[in-house]
């Protein structure tokens, strides 16, 4: 009997992301040799998303939902109709280019102990997006943060520790936290953690199934500049403090759960002050144009009861 399970099950969660969705799609067929499965979840686009994915790709799995179940929910929804032996999960703002998704499962095979792996990722003009990794939130890296010397000094590995500062992603690495626009996992794995955590709606899930996988399964998740994709997310972004404060709110919550306690009640305060330094940098131009973005700061720093304690 011939085995027909693919390789690799590749979810896209699309929501009002209509002609993105369409392009990733179409860059996975184009460029996808080993044997797939694509599964699109919607999650009650109002901009015609479902209706155009289904006409023009009558061979994928599209769950055309009638709730916006968010980011992590979503995901592991798409991830039980899923039945290869790994799970791709890929922003629908994204393209894949030259054998990426081969690439990144022979970089699975080749590396199994790693159990999570992840990508390099660029703006649609090349230029390197550093987003396709982190590592995880610590004392020193809250002090970095929230005193600006990371912003002073974004290409220093030692003062912006969470963004692995200064490194290319030209090389292969261990990091501690691959990001959701592209993250390779074993679908065995995904089911042993439970998925992502459904109290993440969007923001932080995949921190925190990282920072579970390595200290439940011995995770050590790494990262290849062979496969590299384009992933237009945060490219041209204006800073917005709804998105801001649901951001910190994920944070506050990985605060909780994942910094040792003896860090806790210093890391805290800390934390809290991160949107007051960054006001100040932006009314005297350190990041930004002079003043601007200080209002959003501001509101965020006033906000700041709806995210200090997580969810």
């Amino acid at each position: 009997m011939v085995n027909d399970r693919p390789r690799v099950s590749i979810i896209v969660i699309s929501y009002n992301t209509r002609e993105m969705t369409l392009e990733c799609v179409r860059s996975v067929k184009a460029q996808t040799t080993i044997s797939n499965e694509i599964i699109v979840l919607d999650n009650l686009s109002t901009d015609g998303s479902p209706q155009a994915i289904k006409a023009e790709f009558t061979d994928i799995k599209l769950l055309n939902e009638q709730t916006n179940h968010g980011f992590a929910k979503g995901n592991n929804i798409a991830a039980q109709h899923a039945r290869a032996e790994y799970l791709l999960l890929l922003n629908p703002d994204t393209v894949v280019l030259d054998g990426a998704v081969d690439k990144l499962v022979a970089f699975a095979d080749r590396t199994p102990s790693a159990r999570i792996w992840g990508g390099r990722t660029v703006f649609a003009d090349g230029t390197l997006n550093p987003t396709s990794c982190w590592r995880k939130m610590g004392l020193w890296t809250i002090i970095c943060r929230s005193t600006g010397l990371t912003g002073l000094f974004p290409k220093s590995e030692w003062l912006n520790p969470e963004a692995y500062g200064g490194w290319d992603r030209a090389t292969e690495r261990q990091v501690d936290i691959v990001t959701g626009c592209f993250f390779l996992i074993r679908r065995e794995d995904w089911e042993a953690l439970g998925g992502f955590d459904e109290t993440f709606f969007m923001y932080g899930e995949e921190a925190d199934l990282c920072l579970r996988a390595a200290s439940e399964l011995g995770a050590r998740p790494r990262v290849t500049p062979q496969a590299t994709i384009i992933h237009y997310g945060g490219a041209s972004e204006k800073v917005r403090s709804d998105r801001v404060v649901s951001v910190l709110r994920a944070k506050g919550e990985l605060l909780k759960r994942h910094i040792p306690a003896w860090q806790r009640p210093l890391a805290k305060p800390l934390f809290a002050m991160f949107p007051f330094s960054r006001k100040l940098a932006a009314q005297i131009g350190l990041i930004g144009k002079r003043g601007e973005g200080a209002s959003v700061w501001h509101d965020v720093w006033v906000r700041r009861a709806e995210w200090l304690n997580g969810f």
